[in-house]
């Protein structure tokens, strides 16, 4: 009887669990996997098989069970394939038992026995890393990503070869990479997107820049043409780079989903993502055969955007009602619950009605109003009233557009501002879960930093004549903060509140 054990990682969405290989070799000839594999774990038998023999070691000719445990825990990917290899050849005294111990192993052989690049690196790196465990070895194509973890060392290898080369402390082949590996690269800059080109829409650049400083909800509304979309693909421009921590979060995101770049691995800017509006539940907010994060999730810590809003089905629309309260994603299935953060700041562009000239001064609508009312509540009441902003957008006049494009501010300059209220946001909430206004509990607030009646009566006006609900109300007052933020108030004055009350309630305040 002869047992060999190495370790890896097993992901449910972005949380990672260290996992036990065991081998045990002996028997008539055979090959059993067990510990709830699915069906890419379970061919890993034939991959592993190939990739061992096309790398020149033996084969053992006797029964082989492989153990994975927790027992319990499903096990997803072929990811696993290089430490059951290394596990196989270890029980059968290829690969020195020390030299497995304390190291966990993450990547997917080709029959050739090339490793592949695999999707989940960097959150498999971090709960290896939470485990205790200091080495790992991964992909070439994936070093980038696993050394953006701090105490842990890294070893990117091309083939199985060349891993247990590095296992047996002898020279490592020259294997040939399974594609070539690019160089790493510096963020690119944002592609022109510059405030400055919206021309006049000064109450919206407000608006904008509010929404950025607090992390608040905005919906735009106007006519075809007004620049609703324009406003909102440069609201990413005026958010400050993401944090150590903030980018780890977002990139383990996107790894798992494997759309990390190989050349940049690790996300400093927030990210923004705008689906088209036929996509489906599962597309943004996660989901599948394979759970993976959507586009709500690959949007945390940045902008979701969705354009034309009320063209997008009733059932995803909803879907965001959780999201945008709670910070998270929770997809469930039979055997797993897997939970993707989703903390995301959301924009949400519409017109007025389907033709787009409702309340127009220079077109006629031509919607029947009962097909203006069903198109505008085609957002829900629950969706509608978790967005924190409402701005309506009109076009702007030939004057406006001359004037604005001379005097306009940049993004930059925006952003400075939006940066400085962070600031301010951080020390006040230092020692608390929360980063912005727009996260914090308004319990928090009101037990911390209470405000005296006279300051608040706007808002308490609007809730006593039903213009907004006692949610509503508690966003108004965490916009108050962040205008008086964006002001430099240690507190929000009166005038802060009544102004925060016309933001959320746009023109009809």
């Amino acid at each position: 009887m002869r047992l060999g054990r190495c370790r890896s990682v097993a992901l449910v969405g972005v949380q990672g669990t260290v996992v036990d290989i065991d081998v045990h070799i002996g028997g008539m000839p055979g090959f059993t996997l067990v510990g709830l594999p699915d069906a890419s774990l379970y061919e890993a038998r034939d991959r592993v098989r190939a990739a061992v023999l096309s790398s020149g070691e033996s084969w053992p000719l006797q029964k082989i069970t492989v153990s994975l445990s927790p027992a319990a825990l499903p096990k997803r990917g072929s990811h696993f394939d290089l430490g059951v290899a290394v596990a196989i050849l270890a029980a059968a005294d290829e690969v020195p038992e020390s030299a497995t111990l304390g190291v966990v192993f993450f990547g997917e052989l080709a029959l050739d026995g090339r490793l592949r690049s695999v999707p989940g690196v960097l959150p498999a790196v971090l709960a290896a890393s939470k485990a205790g465990v200091r080495r790992v070895v991964v992909p070439e194509r994936n070093v980038g990503e696993a050394r953006q973890v701090p105490g842990v060392s890294v070893v990117g290898t091309r083939s199985l070869r060349q891993t247990l080369a590095v296992l047996r402390g002898v020279d490592v082949p020259d294997d040939e990479p399974e594609e070539q590996v690019p160089p790493l690269t510096a963020v690119p800059q944002d592609p022109g997107l510059d405030l400055a080109d919206v021309a006049g829409q000064s109450k919206a650049k407000t608006a904008i820049e509010i929404a950025a400083a607090g992390h608040h909800h905005i919906r735009l509304e106007g006519p075809p043409g007004a620049g609703k979309t324009m406003l909102a693909r440069r609201l990413p421009g005026l958010l400050p780079d993401l944090s150590t921590e903030e980018s780890l979060d977002v990139t383990a995101i996107h790894s798992v989903a494997g759309v990390l770049p190989p050349d940049r691995p690790l996300v400093v800017r927030p990210p923004f993502t705008d689906p088209h509006h036929s996509a489906s539940t599962a597309a943004i907010v996660g989901g599948g055969t394979i759970v993976r994060p959507g586009m709500a999730s690959l949007a945390h810590r940045g902008v979701l955007f969705l354009d034309e809003a009320p063209e997008f089905s009733r059932q995803v629309l909803d879907s965001l009602r959780e999201p945008l309260e709670n910070g998270k994603i929770v997809v469930s299935r039979a055997n797993s619950t897997a939970v993707f953060p989703a903390s995301f700041l959301l924009a949400i562009a519409q017109n007025p009605c389907a033709c787009g000239n409702h309340g127009s001064r220079h077109r006629e609508c031509e919607c029947p109003p009962h097909s203006i009312r069903r198109y505008q509540q085609r957002i829900s009441g629950p969706v509608r009233d978790r967005i924190d902003l409402y701005q309506h957008v009109a076009p702007p006049s030939v004057t406006e557009i001359d004037a604005g494009l001379r005097t306009a501010e940049t993004s930059k300059a925006v952003a400075e501002r939006v940066a400085t209220a962070r600031e301010r946001q951080a020390k006040r909430l230092a020692g608390t879960p929360w980063r912005v206004n727009g996260e914090v509990p308004m319990a928090f607030l009101r037990r911390e930093f209470p405000l005296p009646a006279e300051v608040v009566t706007p808002a308490y006006e609007q809730l006593r004549k039903g213009n907004v609900t006692a949610r509503g109300m508690d966003r108004i007052l965490r916009l108050a903060w962040t205008i008086a933020d964006l002001a430099g108030h240690d507190r929000p004055q009166r005038a802060d509140v009544s102004n925060a009350v016309s933001l959320r309630l746009g023109e009809a305040a």
